[in-house]
């Protein structure tokens, strides 16, 4: 022990500094999970989502693959539809995603009669090759988004879109 003796004045310094930084530290505490919680959380259903397009039944014809997953945005969860142009190209599976590198349209597959056996959208008439390259001279500026893929069981299961190169 100090021989000094503490005075009114220090200890209420000491004293309301002390119960200040507790207050501070319980304001602060919640606001620092609230940011670094979701960071930490692991994602449990994993990147790849099922879809019910068994990959025996795939052909060299495109076909539409539609596929529903839960998304969760801050407190809202909801189901989200999405749909994906899927065909076999030899052994390799090509899955392209139908939204327009334009404007974000819609495409599909040969219902274009001028056209016949590409991608075409309504929009602005932007083609795309089968393999999902834009066609040059029509308004795309980039090939279409293609899905990651994994079978599992029999199934075709997609990953997350992602833009290609072009060829």
């Amino acid at each position: 022990m100090s021989k000094e003796r503490v005075s009114r004045r220090q200890f209420l310094n000491y004293t309301l500094t002390g119960v200040g930084g507790f207050m501070a530290a319980g304001m602060l505490m919640p606001m620092v999970r609230f940011a670094v919680d979701p960071v930490l959380k692991a994602e449990a259903g994993g990147d790849f989502i099922a879809t019910k397009q068994k990959v025996s039944e795939l052909t060299k014809e495109p076909v539409r693959v539609d596929f529903t997953f839960k998304q969760k945005d801050a407190w809202y969860e909801s189901e989200v539809t999405n749909t994906a142009w899927v065909y076999k190209d030899g052994d390799k599976i090509v899955a392209l995603s139908p939204i327009c590198k334009h404007l974000g349209c819609t495409v599909g597959w040969n219902t274009n009669k001028e056209h016949p056996n590409q991608f075409f959208c309504p929009c602005h008439y932007g083609r795309y090759e089968k393999d999902g390259t834009n066609i040059p001279g029509t308004p795309p500026l980039a090939p279409l988004d293609e899905y990651p893929y994994k079978e599992k069981g029999g199934y075709l299961y997609l990953g997350k879109a992602e833009p290609r190169k072009e060829a």
